[in-house]
């Protein structure tokens, strides 16, 4: 018994045969003329099997009194043996639905995205990946968390709906666990992507989950692992961790750099979140035999619809907006911002004529001293502060104001910056009006430290809303520099909810940080063009006063903007309209639009580039 329900079925199987085997030899003994009328003692084993399986075959007996005793034997033991089979099954069937419903079964996968770990990052990987996988005939996501695994599974199909085409596959287990990680077939997976856990060792958590891929025997192929940190003091240790075939983000970085670029040009961020998930803009690497040759500035007015962002050289070496003077080689690939993949083409007919009467000189601009005023405090503060000192032209002016001791007496004076601080509550409007919220022309409002996700957004919306409100009193919105306001905030489920407070930026790191990692587990390459893009020291994005590109209010289209993109060493990606500015899901932004369409632009838009600076 100990044995399980195999053992179980077996054992019946062999009382079944010893009973019926006894009853037909006995026949033959006891009841000789009713046995030769059956077949002998063939026909009686035949005979004793069918009322073992069937009592109700009895019925139709006839012959002598011992004949038919033997025959109620075979029956009343049938009844027994049969009874305790469909008992075993019964018990066995639902002890294997319950260890199936537990998710402790391997799954037999290939080709599919390996999710180790929960976290709220989970729904929007998911969800990216449901959107990417729209064109695929079939595809799988397993995950593997120390959850329950029908409560994974209603979760995701309540937050993430609809999963087209897509099967999710959820097993429970500790991804620290290498027993563990085996339930989720990794050797045959196209990517893995450790989802950092909600807690406070979640960098040391991610680091081990490395450690354990790493300890685990490959085959002939080995999928690329992605993954995130929260700590950069953390990263060279999970990038040794995770080894040559993992690619590990620096979160906290990329979420300082969108603050910093975005307290610069406000829509940077929505600019990102429209390149990194799936229902927009993406980049795309492609062969393009038919521009071996041409330079990288005769390629931009190429595509019918897509535009060139960059090459990748066989080497793997990525060139972001390259002099456009460079010559594309055999083996270079073209990266191509496209909404997808299949609609990449190259035009069949002569580029649009441009229109020269459109195009302007860009406007000289030297930079002046700004005043930045950082409500709030948290962990990414000391390094926006390095940042800002960096960017920010000497003599402009930084106050912190949070309501804690003095933080900034620790930092290292900054060069161009003077740095001041003021204990104030944010949530407070007192508080706030004793700021003089109007002499500054940039707010940076960060999220408090101290409180979790919901409660830490609701205080940024409430300074929001008072920030706002203050705004309107100081007079006309459209007097000569109403401040800009960037704001950090945890759960893009509130971001729709503080487009009331009209601010200029919303930075939802977390969520920046998943569409990342989701590109990234569809296409490895594309590391080093995320790696570029965040790095001050090559070609990054920019929104740029669309005057300095375009006379305003003259009728153009997209294709003269690239043109006059080019000429200046740039790459055009699209624009972003301030009328639009607050206006869901957009925001204003639109990317790579039809080349050949009436566009006419304000003053006050911008255009979006891939630039040096």
């Amino acid at each position: 018994m100990s044995k399980g329900t195999p053992a179980l079925i077996g054992w019946l199987a062999l009382a079944s045969a010893g009973l019926v085997l006894v009853v037909a030899t006995a026949a033959v003994l006891v009841a000789p003329r009713d046995s030769d009328e059956n077949g002998h003692w063939p026909g009686m084993v035949w005979r004793s099997l069918l009322r073992t399986l069937d009592p109700g075959t009895m019925g139709g007996d006839s012959g002598t009194g011992p004949f038919l005793a033997l025959m109620l034997v075979s029956t009343i033991g049938g009844i027994f043996i049969v009874s305790s089979l469909i008992g075993v099954l019964t018990t066995g069937l639902e002890a294997k639905i319950t260890e199936l419903r537990k998710g402790r079964s391997r799954i037999v996968e290939h080709g599919h995205t390996v999710l180790l770990g929960w976290s709220e990052q989970v729904f929007t990987v998911v969800a990216e990946l449901v959107e990417a996988n729209q064109s695929k005939r079939r595809s799988c996501v397993a995950i593997l968390a120390d959850r329950d695994k029908v409560e994974m599974e209603d979760a995701i199909r309540a937050r993430v709906g609809d999963l087209g085409r897509t099967r999710i596959v959820c097993r429970t287990g500790d991804p620290l666990k290498v027993a563990d990680v085996e339930l989720v077939s990794p050797g045959t997976a196209r990517s893995i992507m450790i989802v950092t856990p909600e807690a406070d060792d979640a960098d040391t958590r991610v680091i081990k989950v490395l450690l354990s891929l790493g300890a685990r025997t490959w085959g002939r192929s080995r999928p690329h692992v992605v993954a995130a940190v929260h700590d950069s003091a953390n990263l060279p240790a999970a990038r040794l961790a995770g080894g040559p075939s993992a690619h590990v983000i620096d979160a906290d970085d990329v979420a300082i750099r969108l603050i910093v670029q975005s307290h610069r040009q406000s829509g940077l961020s929505q600019v990102c979140t429209d390149l990194l998930d799936f229902a927009g803009h993406e980049f795309y690497m492609r062969a393009e035999p038919a521009l071996t040759g041409s330079t990288f500035g005769e390629s931009l007015s190429a595509y019918e619809l897509g535009v060139p962002s960059g090459l990748r050289r066989a080497d793997g070496t990525v060139l972001l907006n390259p002099p456009m003077d460079t010559v594309i080689r055999e083996d270079d690939e073209v990266i191509v911002l496209a909404e997808d993949d299949l609609l990449i083409r190259l035009a069949a007919t002569p580029a649009p004529p441009v229109r020269e009467s459109a195009i302007t000189t860009a406007t000289v601009r030297p930079p002046v001293p700004e005043r930045t005023l950082m409500l709030g405090w948290n962990h990414r503060a000391p390094k926006i502060i390095e940042l800002l000192d960096e960017f920010l032209a000497p003599g402009s002016a930084l106050v912190v104001a949070a309501p804690r001791e003095d933080p900034t007496d620790d930092l290292r004076p900054p060069a161009n910056l003077k740095l001041g601080f003021t204990r104030a509550e944010p949530t407070e409007r007192p508080s706030l009006e004793s700021l003089d919220v109007g002499s500054y022309q940039r707010v940076i409002v960060l999220s408090e430290e101290g409180y979790d996700r919901e409660h830490a957004d609701a205080r940024t919306l409430v300074t929001l809303l008072h920030l706002r409100d203050m705004e309107d009193a100081l007079g006309d919105p459209s007097s000569p520099d109403p401040f800009a306001i960037v704001s950090e905030i945890n759960d893009d489920a509130n971001r729709e909810i503080a487009q009331v407070t009209k601010a200029d930026d919303f930075v939802v790191s977390e969520k920046l940080i998943s569409l990342m990692l989701t590109q990234l587990s569809e296409n490895r390459h594309l590391y080093d063009v995320f790696a570029d893009l965040l790095d001050p020291a090559g070609s990054e994005i920019y929104l740029k006063p669309a005057c300095d590109y375009l006379a305003p209010g003259v009728e153009a289209d997209f294709a003269t903007l690239i043109e006059s993109a080019r000429r200046r060493g740039e790459v055009a990606l699209g624009y972003r309209l301030t009328a639009r500015f607050h206006e869901p899901p957009g925001y204003g932004v639109v990317l790579n639009p039809d080349k050949t369409a009436p566009l006419t632009l304000s003053a006050d838009d911008r255009v979006i580039v891939l630039a040096e600076n």
